[in-house]
């Protein structure tokens, strides 16, 4: 099978080739976030949990070096934690936000042009092929002296050969220009079909089954089968791979179809009243998403669930509500919510999980109702805008639903969490006049303080 590389056409004019795509990926996002504002954690092998404290999300180079293994659940390699001095972090999902955005803020110096593909990755467009090795360094530099993030960087004509560079990046001083390598094919021998960006496990195992195992088999594939097989999506892949461009950067952030706040308990429960909490605290957080978007939802399912691992009986149930008409407003979610509630809720069971999903959303203001809707009130949509303004401005949870409880006990184990440095006054980092930063951590079992008894014991 013949194909055409852009890189090699003769016309020289495609605008991939002029205005190469580089993906900006963070390394190890999580663990950088927290050295940050912990230096003593560089050089020192450190994880960061999922959510309950349950398995590790994030690894530091010294403790993939000690092998620990990504999703590995904690308890399993507590043993090897302890004997090599690993720091265990909670995942601070507040801290991370903020970093991210910071992040960005930086990038957009470097081009106008930028899709966040996730929380720590960047797709961009540079300026021009000639500079785009000099201008890569210029934004590595420029990202870890800003925010002290580090990051890696994959220039190519297409997103899905830059999404195979920043991979190389990692191991090779940080950036890696396929467009300018010469052993590019060499290196996409190297590249197993299965860690292609678009090719799922699926895809993959049936291209083994043809006797494509790399990227470099993969892009001389014919056009017919793969698209027979994988339909456009994966064309269009084999198409990137051979350097035509094929997937614009998305510069508008798609409508969610959907908003889910979901959350494992701390400690499973069958208390009603701490249940009826929690879901009425995710139908508020919920709302909360939901105003953000500018958007009303039209149907809420609410779902309890116990632990499927536990040997105890085991229960799961949820319950799809209609929001007539459709609404962003708490007060109405949650009364809907804890009437899904009741309706699944069963004493005899111990409850591992409870959420809420909206769902059938549409833009706010554009909602279709019909002759015998009655008018909605103002009051309720202004007091939940009213709220989100405060809690913006002061720090989440300054003001909330009383239904939505204070002390939680049912609330997710977060033992090693680090203080939300960026995004809350209480936990700003403060160093005293010894010059030493104070130590703001309750990681390793040292309970957090507040920060008047944070410096009375330093």
């Amino acid at each position: 099978m013949s194909y055409t590389n852009s890189t090699t056409s003769s016309s020289g004019s495609d605008s991939q080739a002029l205005h190469p795509f580089a993906l900006v990926d963070c390394d190890n996002f999580y663990v950088s976030c927290e050295r940050v504002f912990a230096p003593e954690l560089r050089n020192r092998p450190v994880v960061v949990l999922s959510n309950n404290d349950g398995c590790i999300i994030s690894r530091s180079a010294e403790a993939k070096a000690l092998e620990i293994k990504m999703g590995a659940p904690l308890h399993h390699v507590t043993p090897l934690i302890k004997s090599a001095n690993v720091a265990v972090r909670s995942s601070n999902y507040a801290l991370y936000g903020d970093m991210s955005s910071r992040v960005k803020r930086v990038l957009e110096q470097f081009s106008p042009e930028i899709e966040m593909y996730s929380i720590d990755e960047a797709f961009l467009r540079l300026s021009t092929l000639h500079t785009a090795t000099s201008e890569a360094t210029t934004i590595r530099q420029r990202v870890l002296r800003w925010t002290g993030i580090p990051v890696s960087i994959g220039i190519a004509e297409t997103k899905t050969l830059a999404k195979i560079a920043s991979k190389i990046a990692k191991t090779n001083n940080g950036i890696c220009n396929l467009i300018e390598r010469t052993d590019r094919d060499h290196l996409l021998s190297e590249t197993p079909v299965t860690k292609i960006w678009g090719i799922g496990k699926r895809h993959g195992t049936w291209l083994k089954t043809q006797g494509v195992k790399t990227a470099l088999q993969l892009r001389a594939i014919d056009d017919t089968l793969i698209r027979r097989r994988a339909g456009v999506t994966g064309l269009r892949t084999v198409w990137e791979l051979r350097g035509r461009s094929c997937l614009p950067l998305t510069m508008v952030i798609p409508t969610r179809k959907g908003i889910t706040c979901s959350r494992s308990f701390g400690k499973r429960t069958r208390n009603r009243n701490q249940l009826r909490e929690a879901v009425a605290s995710y139908a508020s957080r919920a709302g909360e998403k939901l105003r953000r978007d500018r958007s009303t939802a039209g149907a809420l399912t609410v779902f309890l669930m116990t632990n499927r691992f536990s040997t105890e009986p085991q229960y799961s149930k949820s319950a799809l509500l209609t929001v007539s008409p459709p609404s962003d407003n708490d007060h109405t979610l949650i009364q809907l919510a804890l009437a899904g509630f009741e309706r699944i809720y069963r004493p005899e069971y111990r409850y591992h999980k409870a959420g809420v999903t909206l769902t059938d959303l549409t833009p706010a203001g554009e909602t279709q109702t019909d002759l015998f809707t009655p008018l909605q009130t103002t009051g309720a949509t202004n007091l939940s805008h009213l709220l989100d303004s405060v809690n913006n401005t002061h720090g989440a949870g300054t003001i909330r639903y009383a239904v939505t409880g204070i002390d939680k006990p049912w609330r997710m184990r977060s033992n090693y969490r680090s203080p939300c440095y960026t995004t809350r006054w209480s936990d700003l980092l403060q160093i005293p006049t010894g010059g030493r930063p104070v130590p703001s951590c309750r990681a390793e079992g040292r309970e957090y303080l507040p920060m008047k008894k944070r410096l009375a014991k330093s």
